[in-house]
């Protein structure tokens, strides 16, 4: 079986995007219309802006978005999947490219989560750190004992885990899994605590704007990030995307259980190839590509 999967945020690049507006007339038609929903030209910023500019929340995960899900459609009827996932943004585009959410509502409740977000990390000095080199009990374990809210957030592969929380709480938990072995501790350039209590308000914020979006079956089994379970079940698929900013992205398990599920290869649609590096983290002989253009 095919699995498709979408990037999230960090895989951004100046120029993503720009040979399937050039070269498709449904990609440029596609771009066109997100720059007027989203009310300022975010082609200019994807195709010829700074690194800094694509850096700001509210332009990078529309972007990323973008990039995937109308790459996706590109391929027309050579888009066959059997199975999708995203990892925490990815999770929109892999809704989008199975046909659980439509185009337009899929990019508005990511500009919303992306501005809900940023407001969540305005409120709440808080950073996010990568653990390498540890079982994830051993994070877990370390996070608990430490005064102040600091969770395990992204699985990404074993041996890679990345913890969010308040800074305090952060540099705390950065030095003792330091102490208990961690080859390194590395604090990440983001916004905020994604994926922890701490964005609670984003969650309650997006929660509206999900409830009330139209969500149908997909085509296929869409495995997301809070269980790292198939769903197609929209009220079950909802749900699962209102609990997502406040849970941990569990992408070991989502890959583990595609696999388990009958995966023979995978293709990562969108900019960069972090994904296909972690797939390959979680099975070496796992069958990967990545795709950032026709």
């Amino acid at each position: 079986m095919h699995a498709y999967v979408f990037p999230g945020q960090g895989a951004q690049f100046v120029g993503m995007g720009k040979d399937l507006y050039d070269n498709v007339p449904l990609a440029k038609e596609m771009f066109e219309k997100a720059n007027e929903i989203l009310g300022f030209p975010i082609t200019d910023v994807m195709f010829a802006g700074t690194d800094e500019q694509l850096k700001e929340t509210k332009v990078t995960q529309p972007a990323i978005f973008l990039h995937s899900v109308i790459l996706a459609k590109s391929l027309g009827d050579s888009f066959r999947p059997e199975m999708t996932a995203g990892h925490s943004l990815g999770e929109f585009s892999a809704l989008v490219a199975a046909g659980a959410l439509g185009f337009e509502d899929g990019l508005k409740l990511v500009s919303q989560r992306a501005m809900a977000m940023q407001k969540a990390c305005e409120q709440n000095p808080s950073t996010m750190a990568a653990i390498i080199g540890l079982a994830d009990s051993v994070v877990e374990e370390v996070c608990a004992s430490v005064n102040g809210v600091v969770v395990a957030a992204n699985y990404n592969c074993p041996g890679q885990l990345v913890i969010s929380g308040a800074n305090e709480a952060v540099d705390e938990a950065c030095a003792k899994l330091t102490e208990a072995g961690a080859k390194r501790a590395l604090k990440l350039k983001v916004g905020g605590a994604f994926h922890s209590p701490l964005m609670e308000p984003a969650r309650v914020e997006l929660e509206e704007a999900i409830a009330a979006a139209p969500f149908s079956a997909p085509v296929c089994p869409v495995y997301q990030n809070v269980d790292a379970k198939p769903h197609t079940d929209p009220a079950e698929i909802r749900a699962n995307l209102i609990a997502q900013l406040t849970s941990p992205v569990r992408w070991t398990q989502i890959v583990q259980q595609m696999l388990a599920d009958g995966a023979t290869s995978f293709t990562e649609l969108g900019p960069g190839s972090v994904l296909q590096g972690l797939i390959k983290k979680v099975d070496r002989s796992a069958v990967c590509e990545s795709k950032q253009s026709l």
